[in-house]
């Protein structure tokens, strides 16, 4: 498999089989990153529109400024980091990262992406390193299992009716197979059928706000611990996403600027 390259500080292990590792550090956003959001940002809330960018920032705000100092806004902001770096290497959204009726992130998976001919199911976990116990590896293996309950366990919501919703936009432009498999997913949970979590490509994703002293991820020590969390996880392809980011003021700063 091979990925486009990208203007993050970033370390990418190959486990072979299709499975990686990949570890992107954040401690600023400079002029090479910022100039990718500014390039990104529309497609990646609103698709192929013709937004421009002063106004989906303030879709943006409006959305993040009531939830200001919650989980909920931590979490959205290392999500969209998350689509950032996925479609920078190369992955296609076939979503919306805001949500269709209420202008909030949507609901169902956190992403559903196709790349070349594969499709890949995003979970972005995140947490600040100020809170007790918080690990790369625990935010790991709580996407993974948020994963495994939305893919075979019995979510409130129908995941792949969502996911369908989203790909059937026209400024997502997803392909019609794509689309056809989506729903003939929906349409077999709606059913009660769930599906095997073994016979999907996953990407489970964790993010750290440092929201302090700044500290590199130590690869060295992480990577063998997910090796090994691997081991107990099902999927056809793996590929976990791990981020060390300052804080969420970075993303604020560039909102408001």
């Amino acid at each position: 498999m091979s990925f486009q390259g990208n203007v993050f500080d970033f370390e990418r292990i190959n486990l072979g089989n299709g499975n990686y590792l990949h570890f992107i550090n954040i401690p600023t956003l400079n002029d090479d990153i910022t100039s990718r959001i500014d390039a990104s940002i529309v497609s990646i809330c609103e698709g192929a529109t013709d937004t421009d960018i002063p106004t989906i920032k303030q879709r943006l705000i409006a959305f993040l400024l009531p939830k200001k100092g919650s989980t909920t806004e931590m979490g959205a902001i290392a999500e969209f980091f998350g689509h950032l770096y996925l479609t920078e290497i190369g992955f296609k959204q076939e979503f919306l990262f805001l949500n269709l009726e209420e202008g909030s992130i949507k609901k169902g998976f956190d992403g559903y992406y196709s790349l070349k001919e594969e499709a890949w199911i995003y979970e972005s976990k995140s947490g600040s390193m100020a809170t007790a116990n918080a690990s790369h590896e625990s935010k790991v293996s709580l996407a993974y299992s948020d994963l495994k309950d939305k893919i075979s366990g019995n979510p409130a919501n129908n995941p792949w009716q969502n996911a369908y919703n989203h790909a059937s936009l026209v400024d997502v432009g997803t392909a019609e197979s794509i689309r056809q498999n989506l729903k003939a997913l929906a349409r077999a949970f709606t059913l009660g059928t769930r599906q095997d979590i073994a016979s999907f490509n996953i990407i489970p994703g964790s993010t750290l706000f440092l929201e302090g002293e700044w500290s590199d991820i130590d690869v060295g020590d992480l990577a063998p611990k997910l090796e090994q969390l691997m081991k107990s996880f099902s999927f056809s392809k793996i590929q976990i996403i791990c981020v060390n980011k300052a804080s969420t003021d970075l993303f604020w700063k560039y909102l408001e600027g």
